[in-house]
């Protein structure tokens, strides 16, 4: 495999700005090396989702998606590991492993990731290829719930997004096998 390829654009940087506001995790921290407890299984991780909690939203705010692309995965197009959608806004903290799927507050629900999984898809870089980054996002949303279904994808709701995200919060942790 070559490991020579060219960094890949940080996704946000191509999309049309928006506010910022924070995201801190217990778990992981940003441009740092991510515990294998929050990688795939199949790359003998535990596949737990990391805390996440964030604050300082703009007060508009109706709802909140999480997201998770690895924008170094050697597709051309990255790796969507996780997409969680129509969080209510009283939702300011995920603990660690609410990824899993299960017991999801009010209308929210996870759409099928890049392993085809519905639910938080661990880090897990080819053997031997570079460090790649792990974009975490929470995207603050001006519709309650976005008009959306466990079926869509999450390109689709990256797409939706374009149009309805007030703010962003993001931690870039990063992984290596």
């Amino acid at each position: 495999m070559s490991l020579d390829r060219p960094i890949a654009p940080d996704p946000y940087d191509l999309l049309p700005e928006v506010p910022a506001f924070d995201l801190e995790s217990d778990d992981i921290a940003d441009r740092q090396p991510m515990d294998k407890l929050f990688a795939h299984s199949s790359v003998g991780g535990e596949n737990r989702s990391p805390q996440l909690s964030w604050s300082g939203f703009p007060a508009e705010t109706r709802s909140f998606v999480v997201t998770v692309l690895d924008p170094d995965a050697p597709t051309g197009s990255g790796f969507w590991h996780w997409s969680l959608v129509n969080l209510p806004v009283s939702v300011t903290e995920l603990n660690q492993g609410a990824g899993d799927g299960t017991d999801l507050p009010g209308s929210a629900f996870h759409v099928r990731n890049d392993f085809a999984e519905p639910h938080y898809g661990g880090t897990a870089p080819p053997e031997g290829d570079r460090m790649h980054r792990y974009v975490f996002a929470v995207h603050a949303v001006d519709v309650d719930e976005l008009d959306l279904g466990p079926d869509n994808t999450p390109a689709q709701v990256a797409f939706n997004l374009a149009f309805h995200t007030l703010a962003r919060a993001t931690l870039r942790p990063t992984y290596q096998i």
